[in-house]
């Protein structure tokens, strides 16, 4: 049904009222008209039958108009019904367009919460994975720090009074080991319970410049070209100087280790779309990570380098990024190279940041 249907019944009850009135006229007066000029009668004769007869045409015609009003009237009746009916059909057309939409919006709204649900799972069992590392590694390194120092202090006074150069050389071997573990405990707190966040405003251009410049003339960066792609405009960030610098230098000493001279270490930097949030990205032209090992490269004292690192770099920016309100993320393709990225708030809500302008490393 649709809104033509209406217009067209009443143009059908004007059409059938003015028919029926000419059909009437015609009935009524043709038979008349034949039988008067067809019978051969005098003039005053055919005067009495035409005064007898038009009262009946007029009659006829009366009737036929009757006829023709009440057939209007009935499909104005019709036409008020289909109107109504039409009206019921849009009604009900509309609601039913209605719930349909609201039943996608739903759809939509319960499956992004269980996208949420599944991915606020997964980040509360890391975290609570982190919990537990984190107590195990405040734990032992209380424990062991303590005699640690005392070893170390006596190797100190024991090499100092040593002339034997083999003796000496056990004992620098004892000192190294011992600092070795040391450092180790130092990772494990920095990791298990990072210092209160001391923020200011970075620039990040400028702690990337100053970054650079102190490792460009470590051996390990020799052959390397360290380059910068920090979006222009970009916004300072609110942020822990140290810390962030910190990450900085473990990404990059990790990206120099896998990259041969002749390679590059690029660091970029631009602002997330529609988020109040800047994108830092590490990447280089080293060998890259196997798929079996990717995985695994963000958790505590895991390595591949035996003998020369503890496996704390990672997981310990990891910490700091995260006590930012920031991810990390790692990709790599074996023999193409590695890109670390990582996010941070622009402003730390309901933190306090220094009265400084810009702070850098």
């Amino acid at each position: 049904m649709n809104e033509a249907s209406p217009k067209r019944g009443q143009r059908f009850s004007g059409h059938l009222r003015l028919w029926t009135t000419v059909a009437a006229a015609v009935v009524f007066l043709v038979p008349f008209i034949l039988f008067f000029y067809a019978v051969e009668l005098d003039f005053g004769l055919r005067r009495v039958l035409l005064l007898c007869a038009l009262p009946c045409v007029a009659a006829g015609i009366a009737g036929a108009l009757a006829i023709g009003s009440y057939a209007q009237n009935y499909l104005e009746r019709v036409t008020a019904q289909m109107q109504k009916a039409l009206a019921l059909a849009q009604y009900r057309e509309r609601e039913r367009d209605l719930a349909q939409d609201e039943l996608v919006r739903r759809l939509q709204e319960e499956r992004e919460l269980t996208r949420q649900k599944m991915q606020f799972d997964l980040q509360l069992s890391a975290y609570e994975k982190y919990a537990a590392l984190a107590q195990l590694a405040l734990g032992a390194a209380h424990e062991i720090n303590n005699p640690l120092l005392g070893i170390l202090s006596h190797l100190e006074l024991a090499l100092k009074s040593e002339t034997d150069a083999e003796a000496r050389e056990e004992i620098e071997q004892c000192i190294a080991g011992a600092k070795r573990i040391s450092a180790t405990l130092s990772g494990l707190i920095n990791y298990a319970r990072p210092g209160p966040l001391l923020l200011s405003k970075i620039n990040l251009d400028r702690l990337v410049d100053e970054t650079f410049n102190f490792l460009r003339h470590q051996p390990m960066f020799r052959g390397i070209e360290l380059r910068k792609q920090i979006a222009p405009g970009l916004p300072a960030v609110s942020a822990d100087a140290n810390q962030l610098s910190q990450v900085l230098m473990n990404l990059l000493l990790n990206a120099a280790e896998a990259t041969a001279a002749g390679g590059n270490i690029t660091i970029s930097a631009e602002k997330v779309k529609f988020a109040e949030t800047i994108e830092v990205r590490v990447a280089d032209t080293g060998c890259g990570i196997p798929a079996d090992i990717l995985p695994h490269v963000l958790e505590p004292f895991f390595t591949t380098k035996r003998g020369r690192g503890t496996g704390l770099g990672l997981s310990i920016s990891h910490a700091y990024v995260r006590s930012h309100g920031g991810e990390i993320h790692v990709d790599s393709i074996p023999g193409s190279g590695t890109t670390v990225r990582f996010t941070l708030p622009i402003r730390q809500q309901g933190a306090t940041v220094s009265e400084e302008a810009e702070v850098v490393a």
